[in-house]
């Protein structure tokens, strides 16, 4: 673990405090297994009792700690990795169609309710959500196998349901004999999740338990308390834990939340979760670290080391996600010395690099300009039998597009062409936008309209790459076959017609579009969508319209971090003003400058002193 913390980004934080202390045994039993097979890890939240009613667990290691994160001074021996470091979010834990910072569904379902594929192979990995959920192997083969036969009957009058409330229906169904099993219910969960439908989901997780239908067990709570976070925000989750029966309020019920607060980025909120936890005695887990080092990849990777430490002193050994975490965090810092490191610390400790952590390592070779490196590590994880690996050719295509190998993509493409599936369409849509092969990823767009419902994220993907083309006459044609078509759009959407007149150089009517969407629903934009306006105020030195966006972010409730602010103060900057007051604000959201920071800090000082009032004084 020393060599660990030494590869990781070298500067703790002050005021992260390890204190040991002995847990109760008897909640040892409580810890839930950790995911070890896909990129963002199991949150332990589940579907509830519903979808899985074998519960895995295992012991976790009994101990405690107090983590607190103090005021840390401006230091000035601050490094140039500190300073570079990114605050974007990376591929790792979010898929690229989605781009979303901080859970951009709140209060509504998803802007796709369709099912992404309807053919899998039994060697893909799916998805089941942002935040993704432990899948029990056995209610998946359930699944798997009535589909293609029969679907869920309670599935289908759920989807039928017009409106936003499923109560009504639900009755009446009920009311006809339907028979309701625990899986009938647990297929009709994992199916709206799949879907995104977090709001449907939710009032049918209510339905039955107004019904009394089933007793409630600690899983049940835990996938309702996922579901409000999801649906209603963490606020409203945080409430409803203090419902439900003390006995039901275990360690799953807190992860649950912990997790949630990392995938919408609420720091502050997780690291308060973080201490609920310890507060009541739950044993650490790897689970819970890796929540942390997630949550400090995207905000302060300086942070990352203090819980490398916490893991040592607490015997907690590194999982393959706590692996590909850190990996990412070196790749965004540019330090690709440091990620092959982090990548050999992992096979010393018997554990092979997962097309995931491949896939990242893939991402960063291609960034860093090492293109041999990258392919051959392309063609490592593609193996010898593509065809009958199928699943990868979807991973393959966006990376070799990245690479601008044409002939690569080509190639892949040709194994899915015949009988492509939905999300390969998508990835070769994408990858041949990257390749400037307009005709080639508008022709794969109408075999997908051809073959499946049409849905926002078809349109989105589409329009993705008019957007990055400067094509605006066409991405309107394509917004008006949206409409027309009866599509209903989100966050996705929105991102993608923000970007597509930000690139026309259309600004305000971006600004516009992006303001008549988040007044006229329920769903909140995605972070960088609001960014990307504020980002073109900022380069115009148009400090009103650059503080109106400002304010809006502060509205819809995302995180305040030093990267907002360099943007915003680019725009004083350009404008050449002084922004009165700008240190108060940054005290006040509590955000430490950086060396970036403080020097543009000293730019928009109102009342700094130059060599000419110095004469004048």
């Amino acid at each position: 673990m020393w060599a660990l913390r030494r590869a990781s980004i070298p500067l703790r934080a002050r005021g992260f405090n390890v204190r040991p202390s002995c847990a109760k045994s008897a909640l040892a039993r409580t810890s839930c297994v950790e995911e070890q097979s896909c990129i963002s890890e199991s949150h332990g939240t589940t579907c509830g009792g519903f979808l899985f009613p074998k519960s895995r667990y295992h012991s976790g290691h009994n101990a405690s700690f107090s983590f607190a994160v103090g005021r840390r001074e401006l230091s000035s021996s601050s490094t140039k990795e500190e300073d570079d470091l990114e605050d974007g979010f990376s591929e790792l834990e979010t898929p690229a169609e989605d781009g979303n910072e901080s859970g951009c569904l709140v209060g509504a379902d998803s802007d796709d309710d369709d099912d992404d594929d309807d053919d899998d192979d039994d060697g893909e990995k799916e998805d089941v959500e942002d935040v993704h959920i432990e899948i029990d192997e056995e209610a998946e083969k359930k699944e798997k196998a009535r589909r293609g036969r029969v679907e869920s009957e309670l599935l289908k009058e759920i989807l039928n349901v017009p409106g936003t409330s499923i109560h009504s229906a639900l009755d009446k169904w009920l009311g006809e004999g339907n028979e309701l099993s625990r899986e009938e219910v647990s297929l009709a969960m994992l199916n709206l999740r799949r879907r995104k439908m977090f709001g449907r989901a939710l009032q049918l997780s209510e339905w039955l338990e107004s019904k009394n239908q089933f007793e409630f067990i600690e899983r049940d709570y835990a996938s309702r308390v996922d579901l409000i976070a999801k649906a209603r925000g963490l606020q409203k989750a945080e409430a409803y834990i203090g419902t439900i029966p003390e006995s039901c309020r275990s360690v799953i019920i807190y992860r649950t939340l912990l997790a949630n607060c990392v995938s919408q980025n609420n720091v502050k909120k997780a690291e308060e979760v973080f201490n609920k936890m310890k507060d009541l005695d739950f044993p650490v887990t790897v689970f819970a670290c890796n929540q942390l080092l997630l949550l400090y990849k995207r905000n302060d990777k300086r942070k990352i080391a203090d819980v490398l430490l916490l893991m040592e002193n607490e015997n907690i050994k590194p999982s393959s996600i706590t692996y590909e975490i850190l990996i990412d965090a070196k790749g965004q810092s540019k330090d690709i010395d440091g990620m092959d490191q982090i990548v050999e610390k992992m096979k010393a400790q018997g554990i092979e690099p997962g097309i995931s952590t491949q896939s990242v390592l893939a991402r960063h070779y291609i960034s860093a300009g090492l293109q041999d490196k990258a392919e051959t590590l392309l063609k490592e994880m593609e193996g010898e039998n593509l065809k009958q690996d199928r699943w990868l050719c979807r991973i393959l295509l966006p990376l070799y597009a990245t690479l601008g190998n044409v002939d690569e993509v080509g190639r892949i493409w040709s194994v899915c062409e015949t009988n492509p599936r939905y999300n390969e369409c998508l990835a070769a849509v994408e990858a041949w936008g990257k390749l400037n092969k307009i005709d080639e990823a508008e022709k794969v767009f109408e075999m997908i309209v051809k073959k499946w419902k049409l849905s926002s994220k078809t349109f989105s993907i589409l329009l993705k790459v008019y957007a990055n083309h400067k094509m605006l006459m066409k991405g309107k044609d394509l917004i008006k076959r949206m409409g027309d078509s009866g599509c209903q759009i989100g966050p996705l959407t929105w991102d993608a017609i923000v970007r597509l007149y930000v690139q026309a150089g259309e600004v305000e009517k971006a600004d516009s579009i992006l303001h008549r969407a988040a007044q006229h629903s329920q769903l909140k934009p995605i972070f960088s969508t609001y960014l990307t306006i504020l980002e073109q105020y900022a380069k115009r030195g148009d400090v009103h319209n650059a503080e109106k966006i400002f304010y809006r972010m502060k509205q819809a409730d995302y995180p305040s971090k030093a990267k907002i602010y360099q943007v915003l103060m680019n725009a004083y900057i350009n404008a050449k003003l002084p922004a009165y007051g700008i240190r108060d604000r940054l005290r006040s959201d509590n955000i430490i400058p950086n060396r970036n920071l403080a020097n543009m800090l000293v730019q928009v000082d109102g009342f700094r002193k130059n060599s000419v009032s110095n004469l004048l004084d």
